[in-house]
């Protein structure tokens, strides 16, 4: 069975920072799309930042330009996520999700909190 397993969430002040990590089992990391999602309360879940199997090919959306990271390390098949100069916006329950044509898992979130 697939898992994706999120941590490094947690409480930051305004301005500081986190790094999330995604390790996946059971599927071939290599051939998947690796992206981090979140949900602020009351919120649809949205798109933060994705990075292809190979190039590898990154996009943000554009309130995290500049201040978040998405990479990956397909041997240990991991995607983390580095988020700098964090702000109350950011506050949400984080997803990792992976994508390979019709297939999609998602793992259970790690809460970020961003509060002074």
């Amino acid at each position: 069975q697939v898992q994706l397993v999120e941590s490094g969430g947690g409480v930051v002040q305004p301005g500081g920072s986190l790094r999330l990590s995604c390790a996946a089992a059971c599927l071939t990391f290599n051939n998947y799309v690796m992206s981090w999602y979140r949900q602020a309360p009351g919120k649809e879940r949205e798109f933060v930042a994705g990075i292809d199997n190979h190039v590898p090919f990154t996009t943000y959306r554009d309130s995290v330009k500049g201040r978040f990271t998405i990479s990956r390390d397909n041997a240990k098949n991991t995607v983390y996520l580095q988020m700098n100069s964090l702000n109350h916006d950011d506050t949400a329950l984080y997803y990792c999700k992976a994508n390979s044509g019709s297939l999609g898992y998602w793992g259970q979130g790690t809460q970020v909190t961003v509060s002074s």
